[in-house]
């Protein structure tokens, strides 16, 4: 019984999305995000001035200047560590890491800005 039900049930699938289910017409891209919009909603999340570039910029600020704290932090701690290898390797650790924080939030907002820049900013009619 067991063979024949995994046999049938791809086959009764099949019939009932061909003929069953009504006919879906094809949505374009802003067509699909305009029926997602829900009433209320705010217009500007995406573009130049939108919620989500400004959020994501915030954050890749706050990001940056920890960044840069954490770089100092670790200047400081080179400065101070008066040749014990394994504060000297602490430090440049810190700042090892503090420059790849860095260089990956530049890299985290130049991407961002580049794909908010290239969505639609305002739904089209």
């Amino acid at each position: 019984m067991g063979k024949l039900l995994r046999l049938i049930l791809p086959i009764l699938i099949v019939i009932g999305a061909v003929f069953v289910m009504p006919e879906v017409s094809a949505l374009t891209l802003q067509e699909g995000a305009e029926a997602a919009r829900c009433d209320g909603c705010p217009e500007n999340l995406f573009g130049d001035t939108g919620i989500f570039k400004q959020v994501t910029n915030t954050i890749l600020y706050i990001v940056g200047i920890v960044a840069v704290i954490m770089l100092i932090i670790g200047g400081i701690k080179y400065v101070v560590s008066g040749g014990d290898s394994k504060k000297v390797t602490d430090a440049k650790n810190t700042v090892l890491y503090a420059i790849i924080g860095l260089v990956i939030a530049f890299l985290a907002f130049a991407i961002v800005n580049f794909v908010i820049s290239a969505l639609p900013s305002t739904p089209s009619a």
